[in-house]
């Protein structure tokens, strides 16, 4: 059963036929364009440490490396969040849940008719997803405040209102 296409959702998508939420983490810089301003931050640091190097201070070319290390470091770690993100599809009888954290995915089912939906009780906490012995929290990438209304739009869209 499809939801009604007279409902509009606030959160939801139509995804290749289907209903869906996807939420992403916020960032304001692709892993991509993190590369280019590493790259021309590394070669600054690397020409100012070389200037003086020539100059006669050769503790300053060490101190360069390591500032280009724990910069490479910082960025790795950014870069592999970028993409984080939560899917969650309706997909005829089964809720299919998708996870990514750091590049790892993971991937749930629900059968529709057994599905729970609660927001967790405390407004800061994520949605709950129940349906016999599978839980899943959802909703890391949602605001606080719109986690309740999220949550009753997933409850609306699985029994097909």
């Amino acid at each position: 059963m499809q939801p009604s296409s007279s409902r509009s959702f606030r959160f939801a998508r139509p995804v290749d036929g289907h209903i869906g939420w996807t939420f992403k983490r916020n960032c304001s810089i692709k892993p991509a364009q993190l590369l280019q301003v590493f790259v021309m931050l590394s070669a600054v640091s690397f020409a100012v440490a070389m200037f003086f190097w020539f100059q006669g201070a050769v503790l300053v070319l060490p101190f360069a490396v390591i500032e280009v290390l724990v910069l490479a470091i910082s960025f790795v770690v950014y870069a592999r969040h970028a993409t984080d993100g939560e899917s969650a599809i309706l997909d005829g009888d089964w809720l299919v849940v998708q996870v990514e954290t750091a590049g790892k995915l993971e991937q749930m089912r629900f059968p529709r008719v057994s599905v729970r939906v609660e927001p967790l009780e405390d407004k800061s906490n994520l949605i709950e997803l129940t349906a016999r012995d599978m839980r899943l929290c959802f909703g890391r990438h949602v605001r606080a405040e719109w986690r309740p209304l999220v949550a009753q739009e997933m409850r609306l869209a699985l029994r097909g209102m």
